[in-house]
């Protein structure tokens, strides 16, 4: 909102513009200096400002000066500017302790450097042309500044919903602006439309201050009557201010809370600890109790037992909770909260209470131990019976075979199937992970029961000698089958995997003619008898191929053994004459040597002996030389 006395400028301002036209456009009017001067001007501070006088028309000579009004009316000259010919000779008088002084550019406009809230004034412009007459115009200067950061500061204390009248709620400041900003409150985002004057419902006070900078600071606190509500309620101010050309900002403070104090109303009461919805928890558990009301500040908050409807008071506290350690069976009944709270109303309900039910599960009992040996075909029935509240659910499962929901389980006419492990099981389908298991393992006592294994079988006599073969046996019983081979080499007994009570070996070994003619026999043996199974190759055709190559592989190595001998027999004779050749045709066969008395010498070193000795004959014979 601008100051009284400067729309008042402004008006005079404008009034004596308006004349000076009328006495410029009068004929035979003296005064024919016309002015252009802005009759206001609005600039923020810190920027540069240019104040207009400019003479219309053409003068060969005037005289212009710029004078300060100040608040009292009175005049002060600050500069001045001559027209002689066609430069304008300026001067500036006073400044008025201003900095930085004032200027007058070359065409005798006013120059105020960093514009500053004390130059908020009204600066007059006077024209004297000589003849022409004299004429002056006003402009009023207006500098805006935008505020600081809007500032709150809430109520810390606790503030009753029960008074009657308006409390303080909280203190908005907006600092250093001009002109001075105002000041508006909001609940939840929804401006609040309290009036300045005091009054029970609320209401808002503001003062301004002047600082010593010229800017303004505003401060405005906040009564209000409180209701419950109010309790969740957000509460801020913000700061509205004006800027040139008609703009206008805003500074909005944080939001806040205020801490209230209501009695209570209602009471809240329920177990924290997993439970169901009526109300069963497990035995052995710890359990939590809560009790809330909806007063503030936390009321004092009592929790008991009803026994023999006699309230025994368990724990009185600020936190409103209470923990059952390990809560047993016995503990089972009526709990309840109080809340004390001297300010509710009468007709308030502050007591709360609700049944608490410890669900239990004993042990499971069977009618026999942990495990039941029977012979093959008998039957027999097994009792499982077990206490516990709620009433329990029995289930007889095998193997994860469901088998009945009867406590008796029966079974007959058993067989080696039977054997295996029953689990008795009981569980709460209204109380999640309360459950038990008993189980006993059924052993079925019988000779062995024998499957064999045997490979994919060849066509018959395309079974080859030398062929490999894996024979496995598997065999199941009470006690437990040995198994054992007619032939070695049999791999010891073990579970066979995914085959429960079965136990398994196998043997690998090659095929011949008489495994073809006498088989291979795999037992299994126990106590109660023997049981075999006998594996047939039928017809086993030999390795003729094989055969043939390996005689021909001697035959091979036999001649060329021959070649070797003979060909180092005759390098042993190559320096005697004509031997290895052929005799020739008709020749007498060499004479027998005779042996010597002692017949030692071998036939081959006689005859080399003879023919050494008898030379001449050898070459007289005309026949053969050495024999090879």
């Amino acid at each position: 909102m601008e100051p009284p006395d400067a729309r008042a400028g402004a008006r005079r301002a404008s009034q004596l513009l308006v004349l000076t036209l009328l006495l410029g456009a009068q004929p035979g009017a003296k005064a024919e200096v016309r002015l252009s001067v802005p009759p206001l001007v609005e600039v923020m501070r810190g920027d540069p400002v240019t104040l207009d006088c400019t003479p219309s028309g053409t003068h060969d000579y005037f005289m212009l000066e710029w004078f300060l009004a100040d608040r009292s009316g009175i005049r002060h000259r600050l500069a001045s500017a001559e027209l002689q010919g066609s430069k304008l000779q300026d001067k500036v008088h006073d400044s008025r302790g201003r900095s930085p002084p004032y200027q007058l550019d070359s065409r005798g406009r006013l120059v105020l450097a960093e514009a500053q809230v004390g130059d908020e004034r009204d600066y007059v412009c006077v024209v004297r042309a000589g003849a022409a007459g004299t004429a002056e115009a006003t402009a009023r200067l207006i500098v805006f500044a935008k505020p600081e950061d809007t500032e709150v500061t809430p109520n810390k204390g606790i503030l009753s919903v029960m008074e009657d009248t308006a409390q303080e709620i909280a203190t908005c400041n907006s600092r250093n602006g001009n002109p001075a900003p105002q000041i508006m409150w909001y609940r939840n985002g929804q401006r609040l439309e309290v009036p300045m004057e005091m009054n029970s419902e609320g209401y808002m006070t503001s003062r301004t201050v002047r600082e010593a900078s010229g800017l303004q600071s505003l401060t405005s606190t906040l009564y209000l009557r409180l209701r419950k509500a109010d309790r969740d309620a957000s509460f801020h101010c913000s700061a509205h201010y004006r800027l040139p050309t008609g703009q206008h900002g805003r500074l909005d403070s944080p939001a806040f809370h205020l801490t209230l104090h209501y009695p209570t109303e209602h009471v809240q009461f329920w177990v924290g600890s997993p439970s169901t919805t009526a109300g069963w928890v497990r035995e052995g558990d710890s359990v939590q109790l809560f009790c809330q009301g909806d007063g503030s500040p936390s009321p004092e908050y009592t929790f008991f037992h009803l026994q023999d409807k006699q309230e025994v008071v368990l724990k009185t506290n600020l936190e409103g909770n209470l923990t059952l350690e390990g809560v047993q069976r016995s503990q089972s009944g009526t709990y309840g909260c109080r809340v004390e709270d001297y300010d509710a109303a009468e007709d308030a309900e502050l007591s709360k209470t609700r049944e608490l039910h410890v669900a239990y599960l004993d042990p499971l009992e069977l009618s026999i131990g942990e495990e039941l040996s029977l012979p093959l075909g008998n039957s027999t029935a097994v009792n499982c019976s077990v206490q516990g509240l709620p009433t329990p659910t029995l289930r007889w499962t095998k193997d994860s075979a469901p088998l009945g929901n009867d406590p008796t389980l029966s079974l007959r006419s058993i067989t080696f199937d039977s054997a295996g492990t029953y689990v008795c099981e009981a569980f709460m389908s209204t109380v999640p992970l309360l459950s038990r298991t008993r189980s006993f393992k059924l052993l079925v006592q019988g000779p062995p029961e024998l499957r064999a294994e045997e490979t994919k079988p060849k066509a018959e006599g395309s079974w080859t000698e030398g062929d490999e073969v894996r024979l496995t046996c598997y065999a199941r019983g009470y006690p437990e089958p040995k198994l054992s081979w007619s032939q070695l080499g049999g791999s010891p007994a073990e579970p066979a995997p995914g085959e429960q009570g079965w136990v398994s070996s196998s043997l690998t070994l090659k095929v011949t003619s008489a495994l073809s003619r006498d088989g291979v026999s795999c037992a299994a043996s126990n106590p109660h008898g023997h049981d075999q199974h006998v594996f047939h190759f039928g017809t086993v055709a030999p390795q003729t191929s094989q055969a043939g190559v390996a005689v021909m592989a001697v035959a091979v190595s036999v001649g060329l053994l021959l070649i070797v001998v003979a060909a180092f027999y005759c390098m042993r004779r190559k320096g005697h004459p004509g031997c290895c050749r052929r005799r020739e045709k008709g020749s007498p066969p060499p004479r027998e040597p005779e042996l010597s008395h002692s017949g030692s010498e071998r036939p081959e070193q006689t005859g080399l002996l003879m023919g050494g000795a008898s030379g001449g004959a050898r070459h007289g014979s005309g026949g053969f030389g050495d024999e090879c």
